[in-house]
């Protein structure tokens, strides 16, 4: 069976995360991917390591199913190496500073020139304007996208969230924008250039609290838990803010994440008051309707916290799932590793490593039925050199010493 992406061959010079999260996606949906890193590699190879000399799970993590060779791209050699490999490429995807690639002379004039039929890849920090040669990062993407100032409570600091919603989130934005640009040049026979930045991606993601915002120039937010508002959306702690209520209320034995999510939709109210002791609020004025029940949120959630604070997440779960009553359980990291459903449904995978021995990571999340996904270890540092450089691009077994010994890679 083919896969989706069978024949596309993609140029990686990326590194850290938004880039190469963009490049592991489209290998798997079978793109050929081919990482090309500095003869000292990619740093995440060596960051946050937990076992000496091994390329860290940092790494691994990021760059499953992939191609490595190596490549000194300001030498001479290695310059016109580079030329030839964009000239056989699809996709070239790149996540340095704004204007490196220009300084290493491959501009996006020559890069057409190269290959007109090349869908050319960036994703940087900011876009066009004040913040262009900001540096970026995961958080940083995340306070200047309008993540962080609506993420917490009201009455503390703004916080980040644990989701990489700043670069692996970008990452899946420009995944979405190469495959249009593959897609149109089926019709245009041209590739085009994608620009994606992380504080855009972020924004995107954070498009209810920019609805919320206009909204509050007409009044208070009744969907929130605050009391007060002054002209920016606040801090709203676990609420949903959406049109149906929601809140994490604690459960026992108390630990960090004994909490269930809960949401309160109208169809649901009479067997919640059921199931927390207090059926009389299902007929009570104060409390039947959803617009009796919004300035009581509060109250609302703090009688379901009384109700399930005494049982285990488990079984508060069971409850409410046998009433229809939306609801999820907050999942630890580890509870999530150890979860046979998401290993069974290739969520949660594991993985042998030449060199680390077998280690766990995320399956794809792009299930297509004709386009299966095998995750694979991610290479060795320059593991494909001579199956590229020999055996795809020509060049001879003396060159390819020469070019070791010289630096080129």
């Amino acid at each position: 069976m083919t896969r989706a992406l069978e024949g596309v061959r993609v140029l990686d010079m990326t590194h850290v995360q938004s880039g190469p999260s963009a490049t592991q996606l489209l290998a798997w949906l079978g793109a050929d991917v081919v990482k090309l890193e500095a003869p000292g590699g990619d740093i995440t190879r060596r960051q946050l390591r937990d076992l000496p000399d091994v390329d860290s799970l940092y790494f691994t993590m990021l760059n499953c199913n992939k191609r490595s060779i190596t490549l000194n791209v300001k030498s001479g050699r290695g310059k016109e190496i580079l030329t030839e490999l964009i000239r056989r490429s699809d996709v070239l995807v790149e996540n340095f500073g704004p204007g490196a690639v220009d300084r290493m002379g491959f501009t996006w004039q020559r890069i057409q020139e190269m290959n007109p039929r090349i869908v050319y890849a960036s994703i940087k920090g900011f876009g066009t304007g004040p913040y262009t040669d900001f540096k970026a990062y995961e958080v940083v993407a995340q306070a200047m996208g309008g993540s962080m100032a609506t993420t917490g409570f009201e009455d503390g600091p703004p916080l980040a969230t644990g989701a990489q919603i700043g670069d692996s989130g970008t990452g899946i934005h420009a995944v979405a924008g190469i495959l249009a640009a593959l897609f149109q040049r089926e019709s245009t026979g041209r590739g085009q250039r994608v620009d994606v930045a992380m504080q855009h991606a972020v924004l995107n993601l954070c498009r209810v609290k920019l609805r919320d915002q206009q909204r509050l120039a007409h009044g208070p937010l009744a969907e929130y838990p605050n009391e007060d508002f002054g002209d920016e959306v606040p801090r709203s702690g676990n609420a949903s803010g959406g049109g149906q209520p929601g809140w994490a209320v604690k459960c026992a034995p108390g630990g960090p994440n004994d909490y269930v999510y809960v949401i309160v939709q109208p169809v649901g109210w009479q067997p919640l008051s059921a199931l927390i002791g207090r059926p009389e609020l299902a007929d009570d004025p104060e409390w039947a309707t959803p617009e009796a029940r919004l300035p009581r949120l509060g109250k609302m959630f703090q009688l379901i916290e009384e109700w399930s604070s005494a049982l285990p997440k488990w079984d508060v779960l069971e409850r409410l799932n046998a009433h229809g009553i939306p609801c999820g359980p907050i999942l630890s990291i580890k509870e999530i590793a150890e979860d046979e459903s998401l290993a069974a449904n290739g969520m949660i995978v594991r993985v042998e490593h030449p060199e680390r021995g077998t280690f766990t990571t995320v399956g794809s999340p792009l299930k297509l039925s004709d386009s299966p996904v095998d995750v694979v270890t991610s290479p060795l540092l320059g593991e494909h050199n001579e199956e590229v450089y020999v055996g795809e691009l020509g060049l001879g077994d003396e060159e390819l010493r020469l070019l070791k010994t010289d630096g080129v890679i």
